[in-house]
């Protein structure tokens, strides 16, 4: 114990290092190895236990946790799909406006609301538009991811990240950061980083097509059928009828009596008794389940007062099924279930939803009573697997979903309370008037994140209490005191830059800040612009998929390599932290 306490600065450092060594190696998730560490700083008493608490008090997680929630409100309340179906919509007509589109609704979006939900809901958007442009995905989605990332770093909230070097520059002596403080910095990088896929991006973007457009599409396509049950839409054409003419809704015949129509569908007035066939994305059809004008799927419409649940089934690889009708299956008049909708795997399994003939891992969406699945599990080949991937929309609650955010928004502008108390108002009031869900509003919430930022505040409060950071502090300061002002601000840049590369951007936030800090006397640069320095260097990461949760989702959807992040990321990272760097010294410095 003795040599413990003799060496706790090393030890911590040593510490340290190999955390940051498992972080490049992925053995385990970041943050496990996160917490173990902390663990261990608890039990070497490298952090005082009545101290140890005081991590939960950094505001810093609270807000992080309160932005996932909101920006779950707008992917529930069809704010972000409305957003990007306007984009989308333009595509054919006018391209170049419909991408100039998309990365300024990216960028937009992202300095308010958490980038990395933005990205995941704008994927599947962006392959469409692909689509409808006749180009790779592969040319448009690493664009997206950093647009996100510079979005996302152009406002105190844009980014878990800066709200994370915020906390830990409070406890370390600095005053709070305004919301909009760092944007002058994030336009001037945004700019640049654009100007530089502008003018590369046609030359290292790959060109290659997708491994899976399965995983691409993201929520599962359904085919169904809605038949119009009174006159609400009589003489109204289908092109001018919103709910079904949304990206996520495709119309491709209307079944009058005997008759089928496919051609001009746009132009066709509808009339009731009509029924639509169509295709449509989990969140869309359910979203049309709930309009009164509208029967959707297969079967008998149940008592509103019925319990009803919905669920996803696949087709056994049995025999007894295979080739069935799903019309003859009767499932409405043995189970009492309706058939939503039926989906096969990179197919359209039939003209009409009631032809449907049935081949293993096949998907139905069903709703029906609890009781009434369960018993179908156990006398068909069905099994259910799992809830839905997506939910019916609330857009009536769009507006108030926006009026939350710029709440926080202009409050938080104007100084009028703290963004974290704002937050938790803003998430109380969404719950209380249903935007969303008190289930979906947990889902919502990124609870590794979470685990992984209070993990890392308590590693980061242990390397001040042993004395690493001043350890750290002597042996940097005559390397970078040797430089001019701006190279030691530029170094600070790419050393943060280098590591968020290597390893998950937050840890990088809990322990360059404090580092930096006690730097900048000896370097003779202002501390405030050595934070925004590591805000930007841990934010704006190009160069690897692993470096930022935006690459890292894009990566997964696409037939990326490694490689095609190296190749436009290092110059997007020499680029824009170039742009930053200058921009920080003009304006803290």
């Amino acid at each position: 114990m003795i040599f413990i306490e003799q060496h706790q600065a090393v030890i911590a450092l040593i510490l340290l290092a190999a955390m940051f060594v498992v972080f490049m190696l992925e053995w385990y998730p970041p943050e496990v190895t996160a917490t173990v560490v902390a663990g261990l700083f608890l039990v070497l008493g490298f952090v005082p236990q009545e101290q140890a608490l005081s991590v939960f008090a950094n505001p810093a997680p609270i807000t992080i946790g309160a932005m996932f929630i909101l920006s779950g409100a707008l992917v529930r309340t069809g704010v972000l799909e409305a957003l990007a179906g306007a984009v989308t919509g333009r595509a054919t007509a006018h391209p170049r406006l419909a991408l100039a589109g998309f990365v300024l609704v990216t960028l937009l979006a992202s300095a308010f609301v958490n980038n990395t939900p933005i990205v995941l809901v704008l994927i599947p958007v962006v392959i469409r538009l692909a689509q409808v442009l006749k180009i790779a995905p592969t040319r448009l989605l690493i664009p997206l991811s950093y647009a996100g990332v510079m979005g996302g770093a152009c406002t105190l909230i844009g980014t878990s990240t800066n709200l994370l070097v915020d906390g830990v520059a409070r406890q370390n002596g600095i005053a709070p950061f305004s919301l909009f403080e760092i944007t002058p910095v994030g336009l001037v990088a945004a700019a640049c980083g654009l100007v530089v896929m502008l003018i590369l991006g046609p030359w290292l973007l790959p060109d290659r097509g997708t491994a899976s457009r399965g995983v691409l599409l993201g929520e599962t396509q359904f085919l169904s059928e809605a038949q119009l049950l009174d006159d609400s839409y009589d003489g109204r054409p289908l092109g001018e009828i919103a709910e079904l003419t949304r990206p996520g809704v495709l119309v491709s015949g209307i079944r009058r009596g005997s008759q089928t129509l496919r051609k001009a569908l746009a132009e066709e007035p509808l009339q009731k008794g009509d029924r639509l066939i169509l295709r449509a994305a989990t969140s869309e059809l359910l979203t049309l389940r709930d309009n009164e004008a509208l029967r959707i799927g297969l079967g008998s419409s149940a008592d509103s007062d019925d319990e009803r649940i919905t669920l996803e089934a696949v087709v056994t690889p049995t025999k007894s099924v295979a080739g069935r009708a799903l019309a003859s299956m009767s499932l409405a008049r043995r189970f009492g279930l309706r058939v939503l909708g039926a989906h096969r795997h990179d197919h359209i399994p039939a003209p009409r939803l009631g032809e449907v003939r049935l081949k293993p891992a096949d998907k139905l969406l069903l709703e029906g009573p609890p009781g009434a699945l369960e018993e179908m599990s156990r006398e068909t080949n069905l099994v259910s697997v799992s809830q839905p991937t997506g939910r019916a929309f609330r857009r009536d609650k769009a507006p108030i979903a926006l009026a939350a955010l710029a709440g926080v928004i202009i409050l938080a502008a104007f100084d009028v309370m703290p963004i974290s108390i704002l937050g938790i108002i803003a998430v109380g009031g969404i719950l209380a008037l249903r935007c969303i869900d008190g289930d979906e509003a947990w889902e919502s919430l990124d609870g590794a994140i979470l685990v992984l930022i209070f993990a890392m505040l308590l590693v980061g409060l242990g390397l001040q209490q042993t004395g690493a950071v001043q350890l750290l502090v002597d042996t940097l300061a005559p390397l970078l005191t040797s430089l001019p002002p701006f190279l030691g601000l530029l170094a600070v840049y790419l050393l943060a830059s280098l590591l968020t590369e290597l390893v998950t951007n937050n840890a990088v936030a809990v322990v360059v800040t404090p580092i930096v800090i006690a730097l900048a006397e000896p370097l003779g640069v202002d501390a405030r612009a050595l934070v925004v320095a590591v805000m930007f260097g841990a934010s704006a990461s190009f160069a690897t998929p692993i470096g930022y949760q935006t690459n890292t989702l894009v990566y997964g959807a696409a037939n990326y390599r490694f490689s095609d992040f190296l190749k436009i990321g290092i110059p997007m990272n020499l680029a824009v932290g170039t742009a930053a760097t200058t921009a920080i010294w003009f304006w803290f410095a």
